[in-house]
């Protein structure tokens, strides 16, 4: 039988009276004050073996000791490429407490794509699983930085003095230091002092210009994010969250690790989506919620295993991260048997979502919205009313404010907007604007404040729940000799939520094929990253402005159709 909940206005009422005012601390003093009050609760819960926040506290207290023995300390950057093993969680926190910055890498990156996030971060260490799946880390590496595991780096990566390995899948090498031998090197805990405002995580996220840009967020904005998140969606006491988006992403650390902290509750990580593992998690580890983007929703309302299996442990489902068909969420409702249904919206300049919808609000609401701004509570800014955020439209050329109701660029300033971008001032000056992130995304708020969104000024593709710029795509195209031009757009999916299309002009007197180009990707990008469809058009056939410029939108409705008539 499914587990009895209060209504989500008692829950929040609870989750308000353990905080009754606002302490600005770091990421690890929160562990350490929810560990102080929960010690025996557990906080990570995998198939190996369930870890409670006494123990993960002790952990990172563990690896702060042996990374400070290296060398590293406030300020420092930290790379870690990792999938969502506990060691990620221990070393996140271990960080924290030496004051330096966690800089987490995707995992499905390529050579050239890692080369540059640790060469653009400026990373002191890198901490580096040695296998996933049939990946070997320890081979990339070898490709990506030559003797890697010796003195000598190249003069890109002077910085970057320590390495160390978590042994997984693959073997680990001789001569460099693990992850179990930093836990239990001993020395002096770290006393350095960390504020709420300090750095606490650089996330790296594609832009227009199609690099990826070093996202910086605070200790305290992480934190807001979380316990709003918790608020919002009506956390109870002990509540358990199930995810299998990666922690190198804010979805994840937001939603489901840190959210969970607030409460006292779990988090229960997957290593990466597969229909029957997640199922058999959730019938053994019982969550009170699952997040997921719509791809991975998708795929458990049509398996036969969640048909089968015993969900009666869920009350809540939260899917965001790209548009979800209206007909998923009565499908979610009867196929998994949850009764709160949430989404959400933000980027990563906005600390994640400033905007959720609220479980009490049903599914009409998060079938036609993304949802309001998020409840703050004491986490809200003293002039915010209670909110995380303030959220307006302004005309996407002039900037001008809109009202209420109007079509335009949203815009949105809290307290748990990023730092900025790291290294890039120019492009901070572009999207961080007298206290507001210009999010490039076009809305309209309706008199109850929620948000609908319209469409995109900028040209970014989201797939998955990855989000990617189209012009590191056709970058890497048009390094191809027989591609002259490449115009990469998104076009819908019905999985995918988008899917990446490239439109080809070759070169004259030459031919290739799509599936050659496709294949010329497979390599180079991360797999969301790859066009799932490539079409070639002459140059004179592009649609173009007066001025000349490439019209992407008509590209779509060209690709659109396309696609329609050869299916």
């Amino acid at each position: 039988m499914r587990r009895c909940q209060t209504s989500p206005q008692l829950r929040r009422a609870a989750l308000e009276a353990r905080f009754p005012e606002w302490a600005p601390r770091p990421m690890h003093r929160w562990l350490d004050h929810i560990a102080d009050e929960f010690p025996g609760r557990d906080f990570i819960v995998t198939d190996a073996r369930d870890y409670s926040y006494r123990e993960m506290q002790r952990w990172s207290c563990d690896l702060a000791r042996g990374l400070a023995a290296r060398g590293l300390g406030k300020g420092d950057h930290v790379a870690v490429l990792m999938a969502n093993h506990p060691e990620y969680v221990a070393l996140k926190f271990a960080i924290s407490r030496l004051g330096a910055v966690i800089i987490p890498i995707n995992i499905n990156y390529q050579r050239d794509e890692l080369r540059f996030i640790l060469t653009d971060s400026e990373a002191k260490a890198l901490v580096v699983m040695t296998g996933f799946g049939a990946r070997d880390y320890l081979g990339l590496l070898d490709d990506t930085i030559p003797g890697w595991n010796g003195a000598c780096r190249p003069a890109d990566l002077s910085n970057l003095g320590f390495i160390a390995q978590f042994e997984t899948t693959v073997p680990a090498r001789d001569g460099v230091p693990t992850l179990s031998e930093l836990a239990c090197g001993g020395g002096e805990d770290p006393d350095v002092p960390v504020g709420g405002d300090d750095p606490s995580v650089i996330f790296y996220t594609s832009g227009t210009t199609g690099s990826p840009k070093g996202v910086i967020w605070s200790h305290d904005a992480e934190a807001r994010i979380a316990y709003g998140a918790a608020l919002t969606r009506a956390f109870g006491d002990g509540w358990r969250v199930q995810a299998a988006l990666p922690l190198f992403h804010v979805m994840a650390n937001n939603e489901a690790l840190h959210a969970a902290m607030f409460v006292g509750g779990a988090y229960i990580p997957r290593l990466r989506f597969d229909v029957a593992d997640f199922v058999t998690a959730i019938q053994r580890h019982r969550p009170t919620e699952i997040v997921t983007v719509p791809t991975m929703t998708v795929a458990l309302c049509e398996s036969d295993e969640a048909a089968a299996a015993d969900t009666s442990s869920l009350v809540a489902l939260m899917c965001a991260g790209a548009n979800a068909p209206a007909w998923l969420w009565e499908r979610a409702a009867e196929a998994l048997g949850v009764q709160e249904m949430t989404t959400a919206y933000g980027m990563t300049e906005t600390g994640g979502a400033p905007a959720a919808a609220r479980p009490e609000l049903g599914v009409e609401h998060v079938s036609t919205t993304v949802g309001q701004v998020r409840m703050g509570g004491v986490a809200a800014a003293p002039d915010m009313n209670g909110l995380l955020a303030e959220v307006a439209t302004v005309d996407p050329d002039t900037g001008e404010r809109l009202p209420e109701g109007a079509e335009g660029e949203l815009i949105s300033r809290g307290p748990t907007n990023a730092i900025g971008y790291w290294k890039r001032p120019e492009a901070t000056a572009e999207t961080f604007r007298d206290g507001w992130v210009f999010t490039g995304d076009l809305a309209r708020i309706l008199a109850d404040g929620s948000i609908v969104l319209t469409g995109r000024k900028k040209e970014m593709i989201r797939s998955g729940g990855e989000n990617f710029a189209p012009k590191e795509v056709e970058d890497l195209l048009t390094r191809h000799p027989a591609v002259s031009q490449a115009y990469v757009v998104g076009v819908p999916d019905v999985k995918w939520g988008e899917s990446c299309c490239a439109w080809i002009v070759r070169e004259p007197h030459t031919e290739v094929s799509a599936e050659e180009l496709i294949e010329f990707c497979r390599d180079k990008l991360a797999a969301f990253k790859r066009p799932r469809q490539v079409l070639f058009l002459a140059a004179e056939d592009l649609p173009k402005t007066p001025t000349g410029k490439v019209q992407k939108f008509v590209l779509v409705e060209m690709a659109v159709q396309a696609i329609a008539g050869a299916g």
